[in-house]
């Protein structure tokens, strides 16, 4: 009977330590995933005064400005994916107009406003990889065995890596 107890207590104690470990590779996940929503938020701040500077020299384009302006607000408002993959493109579209007006691009401001965004993007791609790795890491985790009788048991659903629409088609030269 001692002995029924003790295999017990290691089966039980080896699926905490399994589930645990699943937790912990979620919650880096959950937390990368965070970060890229940080550093989209503060590449869809700077829209607004790119918008502002670009128009003082770029009349006919309004449109392009006009929705990427109410686009950054739905996003901010709802988190809409669509959104975030469109305000993605026409952020890339503006920047590519940039390079026909070469007054706007000596402009002190916008060129201030290019290095920010140049530091995001950065800091956007290296929370992409992380979040990309940390999802590999968790998809491999719930995937293999023993991992995926306890993934399967408490419900784990696989992750997808993170990948925004369009993002590849366009090349954006500062």
């Amino acid at each position: 009977m001692v002995v029924f107890f003790i295999i017990l207590a290691v089966i039980i104690i080896f699926i905490i330590f399994m589930f645990n470990s699943v937790i912990t590779l979620k919650q880096h996940v959950d937390r990368a995933k965070s970060l890229i929503d940080v550093y989209l938020q503060q590449r869809f701040d700077l829209i607004p005064n790119l918008v502002n500077v670009t128009k003082e020299y770029i009349h006919y384009e309004s449109n392009i400005l006009e929705k990427i302006t109410e686009l950054r607000s739905l996003y901010t408002k709802n988190k809409d994916e669509n959104a975030k993959n469109e305000l993605n493109s026409q952020y890339k579209t503006i920047m590519l107009v940039s390079e026909n007006y070469p007054q706007l691009k000596s402009s002190e401001q916008f060129l201030n406003l290019q290095k920010s965004l140049i530091k995001i993007e950065s800091q956007l791609q290296a929370a992409r990889r992380i979040y990309n790795n940390d999802v590999t890491k968790y998809n491999t985790k719930i995937s293999t065995f023993p991992n995926n009788f306890i993934a399967k048991l408490f419900n784990f659903k696989p992750e997808e890596l993170f990948q925004l629409e369009g993002e590849d088609n366009v090349e954006v030269n500062f």
